[in-house]
């Protein structure tokens, strides 16, 4: 009885300690996905697709996506329009304690605006080559000059954020072709 015990508790510990062989996505990617869906939606409306979750104790305040081409405004970026969205859900424009969700790296205009809003922290997908202005071209969210810094991440789901970005932009290439 008692190797039988013994037994059954070895086997208790054995099968406790095994690593659950799901890797379960990180809260990061969560939000990153509710902003590559907005991406998709930018998309649809025939835009860049871009999208931005801002997030503020755990609980979405804002989702954009791009609207350029939409609204005909070139400020209309998804990180523009999220902020927007939550300065007006927290009546204040003082975003302490959010962090904003992007599928691209934010150009210069966006990332002045995420230091003029204080927001706490900003996690991208894919780096921006071209126009980036946390990490590719410029970093003005660290810039020891202002008056506010942003932690930044850097690289969720970068892959699938690039691969939206890249489908899109061929899709357009060959309909212009086409369009000759």
């Amino acid at each position: 009885m008692l190797g039988v015990l013994l037994f059954n508790c070895l086997t208790f510990n054995m099968i406790e300690s095994v690593p659950n062989s799901i890797p379960k996505p990180s809260l990061d990617e969560q939000y990153m996905r509710i902003a590559i869906d907005q991406a998709r939606i930018a998309e649809e409306n025939g835009d860049v697709p871009i999208g931005a979750v801002i997030i503020r104790n755990g609980q979405i305040i804002a989702k954009a996506y791009n609207q350029r081409e939409q609204l005909q405004d070139p400020t209309a970026h998804a990180e523009i329009i999220a902020l927007t969205q939550a300065a007006a859900a927290l009546e204040n424009w003082h975003l302490n304690g959010c962090t904003m969700y992007v599928t691209l790296e934010p150009c210069c205009m966006c990332a002045g605006a995420l230091v003029l809003a204080r927001i706490d922290r900003l996690v991208y997908g894919r780096d921006d080559p071209k126009t980036g202005a946390i990490k590719s071209l410029y970093n003005i969210v660290q810039d020891k000059h202002l008056n506010h810094r942003v932690e930044v991440t850097s690289g969720v789901l970068a892959d699938e954020c690039g691969a939206l970005l890249q489908d899109f932009f061929t899709r357009r290439r060959n309909e212009n072709k086409n369009n000759q």
